[in-house]
């Protein structure tokens, strides 16, 4: 079965993780979406591309590398096949920052508010 990756929205129509991606160049936005594009085609996708990260509420975190830079992509499982991305940063440290931990997990509660889950 394949997997999906779908984008959180705000209740007022913003999605924070595809502007991300438009506000990248050209070459990482392609590479980020091909990563993606891996992960939903792939049965088990490489530990080093996505991951669960420990200490969390769940939450999964995709990792792009373009041109030198590391791009992290967070979000959460929602059944088996379905993977909401709550958000995206240009990761600058050894240790994803705890304001990019608790913006995902704020983000994931309100998807399963909207949900009415």
């Amino acid at each position: 079965m394949k997997r999906e990756i779908i984008f959180y929205t705000t209740e007022a129509g913003n999605c924070p993780v595809a502007k991300f991606i438009r506000d990248q160049g050209d070459k990482t936005a392609s590479k980020i979406t091909a990563t993606l594009e891996h992960i939903e085609e792939t049965k088990q996708p490489a530990h080093h591309i996505l991951q669960k990260m420990p200490g969390t509420d769940d939450l999964w975190e995709v990792r792009v590398k373009q041109s030198g830079n590391i791009f992290r992509l967070l979000g959460f499982f929602d059944g088996q096949q379905l993977i909401i991305l709550t958000s995206a940063f240009q990761k600058k440290t050894q240790k994803t920052p705890r304001q990019e931990i608790m913006t995902a997990e704020a983000r994931k509660a309100d998807y399963y508010k909207q949900k009415g889950t």
